[in-house]
Order: C-alpha cells, then structure tokens, then sequence
C-alpha cells in the first residue's frame, strides 16, 4: 500500500470519528453523518489499496 494513500485513508477514519463524536455530543445530526460519511470513504481507499497490494504480489 502506498504510504501516502495509506495515511491519506487513515487521517479520513480519524477524522470521520472526531466530527461523529461532536455530532453526538451537540446533538447536530448533519455534522455526525458527515462524520460517518467521511469514515467510510476513509474505510473504502483503505481496502482499495489493500486490494491493489494482493495484485501486486
């Protein structure tokens, strides 16, 4: 996995949870989706480059 999309995938996760937990705690349902939407593009580039790892080897 490259480095930089492997970091680029995981500052999405970290991200994603931070802005759902301040969703939560505020009660703004719009910010804690968000959170939840950005997790999730973090999760799907992170399986995509794991995917491209398999192929390469």
């Amino acid at each position: 996995m490259s480095g930089e999309q492997k970091s680029k995938a995981k500052g999405e996760q970290i991200k994603g949870k931070l802005k759902e937990a301040a969703g939560r705690m505020t009660g703004n349902e719009r910010v804690e989706a968000e959170g939840r939407a950005e997790q999730a593009k973090g999760d799907a580039r992170d399986a995509k480059e794991k995917a491209k790892d398999v192929f390469k080897h």
